[in-house]
This record gives structure tokens, C-alpha cells and sequence, in this order.
């Protein structure tokens, strides 16, 4: 393991924080690989106590879309190691403070090249094996596959025909159905039964990611939640879709995956045509927008690259933590004498989290 420390850096020149090309529908298509370094670092205000940290950091890889670079990291005083959980599908750095006077500092660092996906609908070699399907249409502690969840997606998915079909009825259905709820804290929990049976269906990425996830699966289609962290501005003009700065902090973000036959692994992220709707100005859109309509037509298909994956987990137990199961390792975790952090609010925790893009 090599360690190092890098200084933070949360300003850029102007030229960084704008869009590389202005385009006026939102169409992504693989143009290129672009790389960056993103940096997370931790302060625990533990006034002597013990301490404790987790960091999630990439671990999702893609031939056509994500590539994993080193991950580095610096914890002075701490015992602290990089965790490959293939179990689980994650990885994350923990480290651990016994109790003393020294400030609890951890600072990590992963190096990750990225690119924009667009998926051949008309293909036909993509297959997927037994025990991945199997993994990608199981039921999760928030996401059930029977009950009010199959009967829900049974009704959408009545009279099409196809497995292509299928998925853009539950997407569309998501769409239309669904709101973005500004007051949700963070991403959300995906609560997808609860949701439901409410018939509340608002909330954030995660919530109304999951739904489609579960929906889909509920409906005999592999699905997956790839949770991570938008870290450059779209190219496409949407200022909701991308970060502003380079401290992306609280930039996390869930997409989805479908997977068809044929086609293979198809994004679709029904939450972010949500967040158009709400967020993009003159904040007054409409599902009948272009804006919205060009967007909702982007994100079945297609997914920009300034957005880097941590990971696809549900269910998340990390060693040593009291607080329990994770719905899914998206933000840092840490403990304080055995008192739970809270994860969605960094200026308390304390934790930043920067991406710089590394020239060509």
C-alpha cells in the first residue's frame, strides 16, 4: 500500500466548472475517456474518545464505461486498511482510533477513468449467467419482489411483448408517476413497499431509483442500483445533472441499470428526469417541456460521463460498525465512542470529498 497526502483543493479556474461541448438535446454517446482523482477526507470531532471511519471508494468496473485506477490513503495515528468486500460487492477504507488526544484525520484517494454510455437496443450477443440473474432480481431488505410490488409491476408491464418493452413501461411508468421531493434527505432509502403502499411516491434518487429497480425485478428482469457520485458539470447544458464545483460533497447520486437480452446492461434513471423537472430553471417544467422531453428520452439508453460508480451493494454491513445494516454504502459512516455519525450531514461529521479531473 502506498501512502500518501495530497492537499485539498475545493476552487478551480473557470474553464474547468464549464461544460466541454454544448449540445442541445441530451444525447450521450461514448466520445472518450476522462479521468479523475477523487479525494475524500475525514475530521472526527472526538475530543479524546475512540473513533472510528468507513470511506466507500469505486469498486464497480466496466470495459465500456468505468475503469478503476489505484486507491491511496493517510490516517495518521489510526490502524487503518483498504477493504476489498467481494462478498458484497464494495470497498472502502477503515480506520480505526483508540482513544487520544490527536486529531482523527483520514484523507483517500482514488484515481478513476469514466466515459459516456449508450446501449445498442437492437443487439444480440448480450447474455447473462445464471447466478447473476439470480443476484439481480432477488428481493432486499427495502426492495421485496412479491406482494404489492409484483402486483404493482404486473399491472405495468401488462401487454408488452418484449423484454425491452417491459422496461421502458416500468420507466415510463416511474416517470410519470413518481416526484421529486426536495426536503428527502439525501439520496433517500429506497423504501420501495413502504412507497407503495403509502402511495407516496416521492423522493430522491435512491427512492425513485429503487423503485424502477424493484419493479423491474419484480417483473423477471435483471435490475441493479449503481450507487455513487456526479463529479463534472453535463455537457448537455442540464445544470441539475452535473456538479458545479469540484467539491462534490453532497454531489451523490443513484442510477439504475436494466438488463435486456441481447442489449445487456441498459441505464435508466428515472429520478434524474424528475430532478429536470423540478430543479433545471426556469424551475417551472413540465413532463410536456422539450427540456424534460429530451431528457426523459436521454435517460432510457444513455448515461453521461461525470458520474463515478462506488458500487451496486444493498444490504451493507461493515465490520466492526454498532449502527447496523446499510441500506447501500454511499456517503462515509463513522462512529464516535460508539456513537453512530451522521452520514448526511458533513459539516458535523466532518468530511469533504473533492474531484479533479486529470488532464489528458
Amino acid at each position: 500500500m502506498t501512502l500518501t497526502r495530497r492537499t485539498l483543493l475545493l476552487s478551480a479556474s473557470s474553464a474547468a466548472l464549464l461544460p466541454r461541448i454544448a449540445h442541445a438535446a441530451y444525447a450521450p454517446e461514448p466520445e472518450g475517456w476522462r479521468t479523475f482523482t477523487l479525494t475524500t477526507c475525514v475530521e472526527l470531532p472526538r475530543s479524546g474518545k475512540p473513533a472510528q471511519a468507513w470511506v466507500p471508494v469505486p469498486s464497480f468496473e466496466s470495459d465500456d464505461w468505468q475503469r478503476l485506477g489505484d486507491t491511496t490513503f493517510t490516517a495518521d495515528g489510526a490502524e487503518a486498511e483498504l477493504v476489498q468486500d467481494d462478498a458484497q460487492g464494495i470497498a472502502y477504507v477503515h480506520a480505526v482510533w483508540e482513544a487520544g488526544d490527536a486529531p482523527a484525520v483520514l484523507e483517500v484517494t482514488s484515481r478513476v477513468s469514466i466515459q459516456s454510455r449508450k446501449a445498442d437496443l437492437s443487439a444480440t450477443g448480450a447474455t447473462l449467467s445464471d447466478e447473476a440473474r439470480a443476484h439481480n432480481t432477488a428481493a432486499t431488505d427495502l426492495i421485496p419482489t412479491t406482494g404489492i410490488v409484483h402486483d404493482t409491476a404486473e399491472e405495468i408491464v401488462a401487454g408488452a411483448d418484449t423484454d425491452l418493452d417491459k422496461a421502458r413501461a416500468v420507466y415510463d411508468w416511474v416517470v410519470e408517476s413518481s416526484e421529486r421531493n426536495p426536503e428527502t434527505r439525501g439520496c433517500g432509502l429506497g423504501d420501495v413497499a413502504t412507497m407503495l403502499q403509502s402511495g407516496d411516491l416521492s423522493g430522491k434518487c435512491a427512492d425513485l431509483n429503487a423503485l424502477f429497480v424493484g419493479l423491474a425485478r419484480a417483473a423477471d428482469l435483471p435490475a441493479r442500483d449503481l450507487y455513487g457520485l456526479r463529479v463534472a458539470p453535463s455537457d448537455f447544458g442540464y445544470k441539475s445533472l452535473g456538479a458545479g464545483s469540484t467539491n462534490v460533497t453532497g454531489a451523490q447520486h443513484c442510477r439504475a441499470d436494466v438488463f435486456i437480452e441481447g442489449a445487456g446492461w441498459v441505464p435508466a434513471d428515472p429520478a434524474d428526469v424528475r430532478k429536470v423537472i423540478l430543479q433545471e430553471p426556469p424551475e417551472t417544467l413540465t413532463l410536456a417541456d422539450d427540456k424534460v422531453i429530451d431528457a426523459r428520452e436521454g435517460l432510457f439508453g444513455a448515461a453521461e460521463g461525470n458520474w463515478i460508480c462506488y458500487n451496486t451493494a444493498h444490504d451493507v454491513d461493515l465490520p466492526g460498525a454498532s449502527f447496523g445494516t446499510l441500506p447501500f454504502l454511499m456517503y462515509p459512516q463513522a462512529e464516535i465512542d460508539g456513537v453512530e455519525q451522521d452520514s448526511l450531514s458533513a459539516d458535523s461529521f466532518v468530511y469533504t470529498i473533492t474531484a479533479e479531473e486529470v488532464p489528458a
